[in-house]
């Protein structure tokens, strides 16, 4: 489990160095850091269905996987009207649901 929160943190925290870098104007690798994220989103939905494989009945494993299916529904049906909102929930879910299973990988860890 300490493997998979090292890698974890080490493909968490690629982007937003490559972003920091990007922003401070010293080397732009955003697109690196894009694809990094999508490398990132896909190991978190792999090992999330691993541990939940093994513990069905943890409930904050299970509301992550709500969230992530709550996420591609909501990007497939397109109910949003304001370009604005669609902004915001295509970035803002992922983040939040990244850093969620963060932590959950963190604690399972320590």
């Amino acid at each position: 489990m300490k493997t998979i929160n090292y890698i974890n943190s080490f493909l968490l925290g690629i982007p937003i160095i490559l972003f920091l870098l990007a922003f401070l104007k010293i080397i732009d690798l955003t697109v690196f850091g894009l694809l990094s994220i999508i490398l990132l989103g896909l190991f978190q939905v792999i090992i999330s269905g691993y541990l939940l494989f093994h513990e069905p009945q943890n409930k904050y494993l299970q509301l992550y996987i709500v969230g992530v299916v709550f996420y591609f529904v909501m990007i497939y049906i397109d109910p949003f009207s304001s370009d604005d909102f669609k902004t915001y929930f295509g970035i803002g879910i992922p983040i939040i649901l990244a850093f969620y299973l963060s932590i959950l990988i963190y604690k399972k860890a320590n």
